[in-house]
C-alpha cells in the first residue's frame, strides 16, 4: 500500500496564503476611519484657518500646489535636458513674448525653478543707454548670449523693436524697417551656427489683459508690475495686434519658428511651454510615462496663427486677438 505523505510545512503555508489573498481581493475595501467632516469638527487649527481666510481661498490655494505638482514631472526633464546641452556643449536661447500680462514672468520662473543655475541665465534688459543707441542694433543682446552648455532665457528679446518701439515711436520707421529686414538673416545665422533657438509668444486676450491689469492696481504685492506702457496696453489694443500680425507673417521661418501660447489659462500655458521647450532638444528622456505631447488648443505654429489672424480679418473686418 502507497503511504501518503502530508503536504510540506512551507506548501501548506502558501495554501494558506492564496486564500487569504483571495479573500482580499474579494473583500469590500474598509472604510476611512473619519468622514471629512469628523475631520473638520476635530481640527481646531483647520478651522481657524477657514474663519480667517475663507473656504474659498484655502481652496484655491490647494488646487494652486495641485498644479504646480503637476509641472515637477517636466521640471525634472529640464534638468536632464541642461545635463545634455552641457555635455554636448550646444547654446540654447528662449525668446519669450507677448503683450503685458500675458504670462511670460510667471512661465519663465517655472521653467528656471529646478535648473541648475550654473548653466542658465535670465535676461530682461532695460531701455537702452545713449550709448547702447549708437551700437549695430543686436550687439546689446548678443553680449548675453549663452556659452557652451548654457541656457539663456529673454524675458522680451530684440522683437521689443518690432512690437513696443514700433507702437509707441520709440524707434524711427527707418529703424523698424531695418529690423525687419534684418532679423530673419541673423536668426539663420544664430541657428546655423549651432545654437538652438526658442521663440515663444504668449497670446492673452483683451477681457483677461483687463482683469490682470485690474488685479495689479489693487494687490499691493503686485502694483510694481504696472508700468506706464501697461497702463496704455488696453488703449492701443488693435495697433499691438496689427504688429504682432507683421511680426509673426515676416520674420516666422523655417530655421526660426515662432511657437504661438495661448495663456488666458496660466497653468496650461506654462504646462505647454514646459512640453515645447522639452520638444526642441534631442536629449534623452527620464519619464516615458507623462505626456510630452502640445495641446493643439493651447500650442500653435506662428504660421497657423497668420492664417487664424486673416481669416478673422476676412469675417470681421479687422484683427480681434
Amino acid at each position: 500500500m502507497t503511504q501518503q505523505t502530508a503536504p510540506s510545512t512551507d506548501k501548506a503555508i502558501d495554501i494558506e496564503q492564496s486564500e487569504s489573498n483571495d479573500a482580499d481581493i474579494n473583500a469590500p475595501e474598509p472604510e476611512p476611519r473619519l468622514t471629512a467632516e469628523e475631520i473638520f469638527n476635530q481640527s481646531t487649527e483647520l478651522q481657524e484657518m477657514i474663519e480667517q481666510f475663507g473656504s474659498k481661498k484655502i481652496l484655491k490655494t490647494v488646487e494652486s500646489a495641485e498644479t504646480e505638482k503637476s509641472l515637477k514631472p517636466f521640471q525634472a526633464e529640464l534638468i536632464l535636458m541642461q545635463k545634455y546641452l552641457e555635455q554636448s556643449k550646444r547654446r540654447m536661447i528662449i525668446l519669450f513674448e507677448g503683450r503685458d500680462a500675458s504670462g511670460k514672468g510667471g512661465t519663465i520662473r517655472r521653467v528656471a525653478r529646478y535648473m541648475n543655475e550654473k548653466h542658465y541665465r535670465v535676461v530682461a534688459l532695460g531701455k537702452p543707454t545713449e550709448a547702447s543707441r549708437t551700437q549695430w542694433f543686436f550687439q546689446r543682446y548678443v553680449e548675453h548670449f549663452p556659452r557652451g552648455g548654457e541656457v539663456v532665457l529673454f524675458d522680451r528679446s530684440w522683437y521689443n523693436r518690432a512690437m513696443v518701439e514700433q507702437v509707441f515711436g520709440f524707434c524711427t520707421p527707418e529703424e523698424y524697417k531695418a529690423f525687419m529686414k534684418g532679423v530673419v538673416g541673423f536668426e539663420k545665422d544664430l541657428v546655423r551656427q549651432g545654437t538652438i533657438l526658442i521663440k515663444l509668444y504668449f497670446s492673452v486676450t483683451k477681457a483677461e489683459q483687463a482683469r490682470r491689469f485690474d488685479r495689479r492696481k489693487n494687490d499691493p504685492l503686485r502694483q510694481w508690475k504696472l508700468s506706464e506702457v501697461d497702463l496704455q496696453a488696453q488703449e492701443r489694443w488693435d495697433d499691438f495686434t496689427n504688429q504682432k500680425y507683421e511680426m509673426l507673417k515676416r520674420t516666422h521661418s523655417n530655421h526660426a519658428p515662432w511657437t504661438v501660447i495661448r495663456s488666458n489659462n496660466k497653468h496650461e500655458a506654462r504646462l505647454n511651454a514646459l512640453r515645447t521647450i522639452l520638444n526642441s532638444v534631442p536629449y534623452e528622456r527620464g519619464n516615458m510615462d507623462i505626456d510630452f505631447v502640445p495641446n493643439p488648443e493651447v500650442v500653435i505654429s506662428g504660421s497657423r496663427e497668420v492664417e487664424q489672424m486673416e481669416a478673422e480679418r476676412i469675417r470681421r473686418g479687422k484683427f480681434t486677438n
